[in-house]
């Protein structure tokens, strides 16, 4: 018997800046302990479960996530409304959705996809940093195109990601990665010379996109060889091929499910 029979599905973005990630931690400010905090004063009770998506990391943001309620009864449409007056201005809920109790927010993921946002040539404007990173140099981003489409199809990503206790298999299928203008470029507070990475797969490991994103850097300025990169998809070693790029360029960009 279900203690909890009611699941909802909800969608949801963030501005990450201000948040330690989504996991609940003590001590720090997340995603998923703001969202609690308005569940319970919305629905007056704290009998209830949140269950995310991905746990993005501090200050990654998210254009279209997703996380899972259950609890013990139903809920009425209008309760999106009062729960966005109630969140702060940098989360907002999208909307929900009844799901079945076979139902699994992890296992029945068809995809996601990230981007990551970069600008070179001349420093922007503060203000645009909140999901855009500044890179120094001028990167061959032809170069940086053709070492996207190495990532495609299943690879050992152990050399893009955090070796930790976590997980010992670093196989993980990429279905679409590639480097285009961005799609604010010339706009506002976004320079012309402003890119995304955008990379599309089940599953990622920890640190994963940020450090196939420095992978890529790394190969426009010279620093390593397509054939570097290429080695580093079909090798036993631990080390990271590069150094993880900055965290605030990062957004979860959309999670689709089966």
């Amino acid at each position: 018997m279900q203690t909890r029979p009611f699941t909802y599905l909800f969608y949801l973005q963030y501005l990450g800046l201000r948040y330690h990630g989504w996991q609940k931690q003590p001590g720090v400010k997340t995603i998923q302990s703001t969202l609690e905090k308005a569940f319970r004063y919305v629905l007056s009770h704290e009998d209830f479960t949140i269950l995310g998506a991905s746990r993005t990391d501090a200050d990654v943001s998210c254009n279209r996530g997703a996380f899972e309620l259950f609890l013990k009864h139903e809920i009425s449409p209008y309760l999106l409304s009062t729960l966005n007056s109630f969140l702060p201005s940098d989360i907002r809920l999208l909307g929900f959705e009844p799901v079945p109790l076979t139902f699994n927010i992890i296992q029945d993921v068809t995809w996601k996809e990230y981007h990551y946002h970069f600008a070179i040539g001349e420093k922007f404007h503060p203000f645009a940093a909140g999901n855009l990173t500044f890179f120094e140099g001028i990167p061959d981003l032809d170069l940086m195109k053709k070492g996207a489409k190495l990532y495609v199809g299943e690879h050992d990503f152990r050399r893009f990601c955090s070796i930790d206790k976590v997980t010992d298999d670093y196989v993980r299928e990429v279905l679409e990665a590639d480097i285009c203008t961005h799609s604010q470029a010339g706009k506002g507070l976004i320079p012309e010379k402003a890119f995304t990475f955008s990379v599309k797969g089940k599953g990622f490991l920890r640190y994963q996109v940020r450090i196939m994103m420095a992978a890529l850097m790394d190969l426009g300025l010279g620093k390593i060889t397509l054939e570097d990169l290429n080695n580093a998809l079909d090798s036993d070693q631990t080390s990271p091929i590069s150094v993880a790029v900055p965290a605030n360029g990062l957004v979860l960009e959309r999670v689709e499910f089966k």
